[in-house]
């Protein structure tokens, strides 16, 4: 029966580009003026960690000015709708899919409004502004947190979980990903590695991946997300 099945999602920039979120990387190889490698990579961290706490103080002010569009708020309903199991694996740092209200979520990126203490390594809400150097929540350290924010050359989180619900996975989707960023452009090969999951691509364009795809889907996440979203559940 179809209220059985099992679904995995995976979304990344080019969902939350709709509403104003800025992608990851742009044509000129920057990240909102920034090279990548001076503010997204443990060393850049090391070498200039005030920049590098200004710029996710930046970023994390900046996602008062966004709200969650129609694809996620699609893909909340399949959350609250959807009798099978279900997880949503998401690339993106911002906080619109909790907005939307989706509940079965990870994070394999981090999360903008979280931070890690390097002192006692406790993950905990992260207030407005990590640059002044505010105390740890947990353990009073002071000037120890960094953005809980996986950077280049560190692992991404929860990669078991996702490895198990891509073994059991009957559907596959990717929504808004380019296909070129290990290990997440790789959970098609592993969903069809196991030889169950149907998979689909929803994307504006092909992305590098989209030859693994059963099926792909070009256009605005905002128009066929929802599309989609309607005849799997039935209206």
């Amino acid at each position: 029966m179809a209220a059985l099945r099992n679904i995995v999602v995976l979304t990344g920039a080019g969902i939350s580009a709709e509403s104003g979120v800025p992608t990851f990387r742009g044509p000129d190889g920057l990240w909102e003026g920034q090279r990548v490698e001076d503010v997204a990579t443990p060393q850049a961290f090391a070498r200039d960690p005030a920049r590098v706490q200004a710029f996710y103080d930046a970023r994390r002010a900046a996602l008062a000015g966004v709200v969650p569009n129609a694809a996620h708020l699609a893909l909340a309903r399949l959350d609250r709708e959807w009798r099978g199991q279900l997880l949503i694996v998401t690339q993106n740092v911002d906080d619109l899919h909790e907005r939307a209200g989706a509940q079965r979520l990870l994070h394999m990126h981090g999360e903008l409004k979280r931070a890690w203490c390097l002192a006692c390594d406790a993950r905990q809400p992260a207030p407005a502004t990590l640059a002044d150097g505010p105390a740890c929540a947990v353990c009073g350290a002071s000037g120890q947190l960094r953005p809980d924010i996986v950077w280049f050359g560190e692992m991404p989180y929860h990669m078991d979980r996702i490895e198990r619900a891509l073994a059991a996975a009957d559907v596959f989707v990717s929504i808004g990903t380019s296909g070129a960023v290990y290990p997440a452009a790789g959970f098609v090969q592993t969903a069809r590695h196991y030889g169950r999951a149907h998979t689909l691509e929803i994307n504006l364009e092909a992305s590098q991946s989209s030859g693994w795809f059963h099926e792909a889907r070009q256009g605005l996440a905002s128009t066929l997300v929802p599309q989609w979203v309607a005849h799997l559940i039935g209206n």
